[in-house]
């Protein structure tokens, strides 16, 4: 008996081959956690997102609002700055956005400079004493 679920070749129905994935598919992806807010291209605030995974030519992130596939987006990722794209996949409160153009996804990644953090966190979370990095 042939079983569809046996057949690694074969695609479950609305799923999409290699060739369809689009080039954000292409690029090796890190899972991370990045929280984020989403923009129209009129400026208009389209609510927070968490990125769950980031390439080189695009990211997968779980939305508070609903995006259309279509939709063209920025967003500022820590590390990287801004960045534009356009929303490539819609399912559920999951998208994936196409970049406009390469990033480098391990900025992403890199540790804030300890000055920079200290200098935009409140008063009352500020250490008292200096803080040693071993």
């Amino acid at each position: 008996m042939n079983n569809e679920a046996d057949d690694p070749g074969k695609l479950a129905p609305g799923e999409l081959g290699p060739d369809e994935r689009g080039p954000a598919r292409r690029s090796r992806r890190d899972s991370l956690f990045l929280l984020t807010v989403l923009s129209a291209a009129d400026g208009r605030d389209m609510g927070s997102a968490r990125v769950r995974n980031l390439s080189a030519t695009g990211l997968m992130a779980d939305c508070e609002t609903p995006v259309a596939v279509g939709d063209r987006v920025s967003m500022k990722l820590r590390g990287v700055g801004t960045v534009r794209g356009t929303v490539a996949w819609v399912r559920d409160d999951r998208i994936g956005v196409t970049f406009d153009r390469e990033i480098d996804p391990q900025a992403a990644r890199r540790p804030i400079a300890e000055s920079d953090a200290i200098k935009h966190m409140p008063d009352y979370l500020r250490p008292t004493f200096p803080v040693n990095r071993r």
